[in-house]
């Protein structure tokens, strides 16, 4: 999917829209997405201006965007009048800062799903190295 694709599916919008690509998808799965980290970004005006790092909430909600995007393919696609609402997130941890220039892979694989609400594993990568992980549940509703 590209940029324009994950505009159809997603509510979200600049500056908060976090994704930029999904690379792979495994229908009901797996999904694989990217975001470009640029100095650009509005949070680095403030986080920290002498030492830009990605917040890790901001990290957490670029994986619950792609999980977003993974359970609506099972749903046609996209987001229609269905609204997606962030229920619970477990076991966060960031062990790298992500920083301008640094490319995040955001892997998100379905643990769970019963009836509307899906529960997703979360891992975020810079290169090969695992920048945050978390489990993640939401739920979506017409």
């Amino acid at each position: 999917m590209d940029i324009r694709e994950i505009m159809n599916a997603l509510p979200h919008r600049y500056p908060f829209l976090l994704l930029d690509r999904v690379t792979n998808m495994e229908k009901g799965k797996h999904l694989t997405a990217l975001k470009n980290v640029t100095v650009n970004e509005e949070f680095f005006n403030g986080h920290f201006p002498s030492l830009p790092v990605m917040p890790g909430v901001l990290i957490i909600e670029a994986l619950a965007q792609a999980g977003g995007i993974l359970a609506l393919q099972d749903l046609g696609g996209e987001l229609g009048n269905r609204k997606i609402f962030f229920m619970s997130i477990e076991k966060a941890k960031f062990r790298k800062p992500v920083i301008p220039g640094d490319q995040l892979r955001l892997e998100v694989s379905v643990e769970r799903r019963r009836s509307t609400i899906w529960k997703m594993e979360g891992k975020a990568y810079v290169d090969d190295a695992l920048v945050a992980d978390a489990l993640m549940q939401a739920m979506i509703t017409e």
